[in-house]
């Protein structure tokens, strides 16, 4: 019976060889060459230490080492996102060696070279990669494991908040495994901006009334993340530039400017206290109408898209309305030539003007307060007057107006006539205004008086021989006065009264007649059908005599005062004319005879 073994275990290809002593039936063999062919042959030895038949030799093939990961990286095949694992390779290795790569995330790959690609793999992947070989004898321990994260996943949550300093956040959910990441901003005018960030948010300068295309990638050792959502965003409207705010009536204000990029619609708003007008219009122009007067107005002009929505940060301007219209016009005519104007208004800073417009011009007055005076108004005028008010934002509309008629006119020129012993032809010139008078003779005897709308009247019951003062009253349609004064009237001197003829020798007639009382002279005047006779009385005599008067006519006989008006002596035109016979007694004036009175021519 064999009492111990002996193996031999030889290196092919190399002089080595070692022998194992065993008294047992099996042994391990440490220390070997992996991969490596072995001839292995063995006896036996008896208890006398006799050693037998050699065994026949076996060959035998060590297992391969672990293989040593070199690199791990990403590659790209027909599109599709692999990992490419390559190793160290070994060239004393006997026979043919079969690699299989594995990954914790069920990706393997086999090759005989020293490297393979395992696909697909996916964004945001952590892979823990081992390595084993095989040959005949079987497989290597795994190799020691590589840790390897694949690109990122591409960011989602994409948002932008616009402020209104012309900046613009992009901001992001961060992508797990990504070192960092870029943002992609893409103006709609075909400009392109970058921003690289290891943070969650990009800040960049954004223009109003664009739409912009934003993309975020994430970075890391492996790649850049796929591509992933792209956020489309219009940013606000640019506010409207020359903006112009006008008065173009008393409570209405027109505004205008030039169009804005990225509007569709314009809002149009003005706010005083609280009271507040809109107006929406696309185009770049609007009127807000219905306003208070004497108002400071903030006006806004607010573009918008129905995008984006509207630019509510742009510039107020402000506006005063003009002032308010005066109310309670009140007319005081203080004498013929001077109004009284006054109403009733609360303006800010407002001056005044009063028109008087009629008549033969336009007539004003102009105040900070409530009242003022126009004078200098023409007698005979019908005047429409109002006030405006006036500010340094305009004009009020005119109050409401009121009518003022001054006083008619009096006539320039007046004149009396003596028609009669008694009776007066008055007559004037054209009065302005005037449309009806009355005229009076006054004095300390009686007056006369007449009414009429005739530019001349006649008035009895004069009383000769006096001096009269002339009065006119002027009245106008609505009932307004001018009293007018002119030079005094004096009647004529008064005709004597009991004229008679008495016969006196030769030939010759005494005209006698009573006086009035008054110092004037008298002529008489005798007018026959073939002579006429005159003689004449100095003052306070009442006769004279009449000589060579023819006898057998008839005589008008009129006894009149006479006047001295210059140079010039008049007699009294009207003194009654009375009509005597004379008679004859042979060659001689015979009788006288009255025959009454004639009218006066």
């Amino acid at each position: 019976n064999a009492v111990q073994y002996t193996l031999s275990t030889h290196h092919v290809g190399t002089n080595t060889s070692v022998r194992h002593n065993t008294s047992s039936t099996n042994l391990t063999i440490s220390g070997l060459d992996a991969a490596s062919l072995y001839a292995i042959e063995g006896f036996a030895w008896d208890p006398e230490g006799r050693a037998g038949e050699a065994s026949l030799i076996i060959n035998q093939t060590t297992r391969s080492p672990s293989p040593r990961c070199a690199n791990v990286s990403m590659v790209k095949s027909n599109g599709v996102a692999g990992l490419s694992v390559s190793w160290e390779p070994n060239q004393e290795l006997y026979g043919s060696i079969q690699y299989q790569v594995m990954s914790d995330q069920n990706l393997t790959c086999n090759s005989t070279s020293t490297s393979c690609i395992m696909l697909p793999i996916l964004c945001g992947e952590v892979h823990t990669i081992q390595i084993t070989a095989a040959n005949d004898a079987g497989l290597s321990l795994p190799s020691s494991p590589v840790v390897f994260t694949s690109f990122p996943c591409p960011p989602d949550s994409l948002a932008l908040v616009e402020s209104t300093e012309g900046n613009c956040t992009l901001t992001w959910h961060t992508a797990p495994h990504a070192d960092s990441y870029q943002a992609f901003i893409n103006k709609g005018d075909g400009a392109e901006e970058t921003c690289n960030t290891t943070g969650n948010n990009c800040t960049y300068h954004c223009m109003c009334g664009y739409t912009y295309l934003m993309s975020v990638s994430a970075l890391n050792r492996a790649g850049s993340s796929p591509q992933g959502q792209i956020l489309n965003y219009t940013t606000l409207p640019c506010c409207p530039e020359e903006v112009s705010v006008s008065a173009v009536s008393t409570d209405t204000l027109e505004i205008t400017w030039t169009a804005s990029r990225g509007a569709q619609l314009y809002e149009t708003r003005a706010t005083a206290d609280s009271q507040v007008i809109l107006c929406n219009d696309t185009a770049p122009v609007c009127a807000l109408s219905d306003l208070r007067c004497d108002s400071p107005y903030s006006v806004q002009v607010t573009p918008c898209s129905e995008i984006s929505g509207c630019s509510r940060g742009c510039k107020a301007h402000t506006k005063n309305t003009a002032p308010c219209m005066p109310t309670n016009l009140m007319l005081d005519l203080k004498n013929s030539s001077r109004v009284s104007v006054s109403w009733t208004a609360n303006n800010s800073g407002a001056n005044y003007t009063v028109s008087a417009l009629g008549g033969d011009a336009e007539h004003t007055c102009s105040t900070s307060g409530n009242r003022c005076d126009i004078t200098d108004l023409p007698c005979g005028s019908v005047y429409e007057i109002s006030v405006r008010a006036t500010s340094l934002f305009g004009q009020s509309l005119p109050s409401y107006s009121d009518s003022l008629e001054t006083e008619p006119c009096c006539p320039v020129s007046l004149t009396v006539d003596q028609v009669t012993q008694a009776v007066t032809n008055v007559s004037w010139s054209h009065a302005k205004g005037a449309h009806s008078f009355i005229t009076s003779l006054t004095s300390t005897r009686g007056h006369a008086r007449c009414h009429t709308q005739d530019p001349h009247c006649l008035m009895g019951c004069i009383t000769c021989g006096t001096n009269y003062t002339v009065t006119m009253e002027a009245f106008s349609h609505s009932g307004r006065a001018s009293n007018c004064s002119y030079q005094g009237f004096s009647s004529s001197a008064c005709c004597p009264s009991g004229v008679r003829l008495y016969v006196m020798n030769g030939n010759s007639l005494r005209v006698y007649w009573r006086s009035a009382g008054s110092s004037h002279s008298y002529v008489t005047e005798m007018v026959g059908g073939s002579n006429n006779y005159t003689c004449t009385a100095s003052s306070g005599e009442s006769s004279c005599d009449v000589g060579n008067v023819q006898c057998g006519d008839v005589y008008n006989v009129v006894v009149a005062p006479l006047t001295q008006e210059g140079a010039t002596t008049n007699r009294v035109l009207f003194c009654p004319v009375k009509q005597f016979s004379v008679t004859c007694s042979g060659s001689n004036v015979g009788a006288v005879i009255y025959r009454g009175k004639r009218s006066v021519e």
